[in-house]
């Protein structure tokens, strides 16, 4: 059988970090006690029944048997407006101010590529969600990470920007509340990131994923549109999947500056699928939930976040409890780099946890654990970790 080069694109792609892990959980032997995952990002909470019921009736609608709009249902983008005015105080015009996709993946990787020339820079921050490093190479651009430090809670100093790279600068993207590091944006963060692509006249994409975990229950994190002259400069990729607990469902908008969403719309017709009109309806009644209501779904994870900070603290696991996300990002003991302490938790304790090495170079010392397994999981788990006595 012949075997067929693949595109040199390819070869500019680390392996995905989590079908890596995939590959270490399956080596495990786990006869005598299950495995406990602790390095997915998915929401383990069932969907809020009444999204689950306009799905089941909207199904059954013959308009939604046909293919659906690119640009998703004017009702839909209705709702986007409705929700980013009522949330963040954000005006939005449904038309040219917002787009659908399926899955807010198609956003972080799509957008990246709308906007880019060969040989631009894509600017980030390292460590980062390792997605915005293969965007980079997708839109044959480069990528350059602001490193990242506990020192400085782990927000970029964009003063740090190498000339060479901010002379060839085409975007920025951030991501706040932090994949990995769980750091929190500051309205501080947001004025020096518009100042900085303003002066470089150059768009900001913003990652908005965790927009409904921050560190307190009763602190949201805030949007960057919602900052001075934001929606000139930015656009706001927003997720279903954290705040309404739609995972499985792959439905994620984008928002901001009409000129990126219409270039990406563009890109949209020729890259992509469209969005199944029965998820739009559902997505619907998700962003018109009470606030109240969604508010219940992220105070789960400040619960477990307080008795896993507890419990790590009990065996002497360094934290930082100033953290938002769902997921706790952690100092490895001394003599240990992420790979071999992740390999030591998963081969003696059964517990896998991503190694920080996987977000970038600024991740090495670190892990991330996630607090999206059932109470009863990460009780188990820690206990597990606890016997191995590595902190003591």
């Amino acid at each position: 059988m012949p075997v067929f080069s693949a595109s040199p694109l390819l070869d500019q792609l680390e392996e995905n970090l989590f079908s890596a892990l995939e590959k270490m959980a399956a080596q495990i032997d786990t006869s005598q006690r299950p495995l406990i995952d602790l390095s997915s990002g998915s929401p383990r909470q069932p969907t809020p029944a009444a999204v689950v019921a306009t799905l089941q009736s909207a199904a059954a609608q013959p308009e939604n048997h046909d293919y659906p709009s690119f640009w998703g249902k004017p009702t839909l983008r209705q709702a986007i407006a409705r929700f980013y005015q009522r949330q963040y105080g954000v005006e939005l015009d449904p038309d040219s101010e917002i787009a659908v996709f399926h899955g807010s993946h198609i956003g972080v990787t799509g957008l990246p590529r709308a906007l880019l020339a060969p040989g631009q820079y894509l600017i980030s921050t390292d460590p980062c969600y390792p997605i915005y490093r293969s965007a980079a190479a997708q839109a044959q651009a480069k990528f350059y990470g602001i490193s990242l430090h506990a020192s400085n809670q782990f927000l970029p100093d964009f003063t740090e920007v190498p000339k060479a790279v901010t002379q060839h600068a085409g975007l920025l993207m951030l991501n706040y509340p932090h994949n990995p590091t769980g750091a929190v944006a500051t309205p501080q963060l947001f004025d020096d990131a518009l100042a900085f692509v303003q002066r470089l006249n150059i768009p900001l994409l913003h990652d908005f994923a965790y927009s409904a975990i921050g560190r307190h229950a009763q602190d949201a994190p805030p949007s960057l549109l919602s900052q001075p002259e934001a929606k000139e400069w930015s656009v706001e990729i927003y997720t279903m999947s954290k705040t309404f607990l739609m995972a499985g469902w792959r439905f994620g908008f984008a928002v901001g500056n009409a000129s990126v969403i219409s270039a990406f719309k563009k890109l949209h017709t020729h890259s992509y699928s469209t969005v199944f009109g029965a998820v739009q309806d559902a997505a619907i009644t998700a962003l018109d939930l009470p606030e109240s209501e969604v508010a219940e779904f992220a105070a789960l994870y400040h619960h477990r976040r307080e008795r896993v900070i507890r419990a790590l603290e009990a065996m002497r696991w360094p934290v930082d409890a100033r953290q938002g996300t769902f997921f706790l990002w952690l100092s490895v003991p001394a003599g240990y780099s992420s790979q071999q302490f992740t390999e030591r938790l998963l081969r003696e304790a059964q517990v896998l946890v991503a190694p920080g090495h996987g977000f970038g170079a600024g991740g090495e010392g670190f892990v991330r654990l996630s607090l999206t397994a059932s109470d009863e999981a990460l009780d188990a788990s820690l206990k597990r970790i606890a016997a191995l006595k590595l902190f003591s």
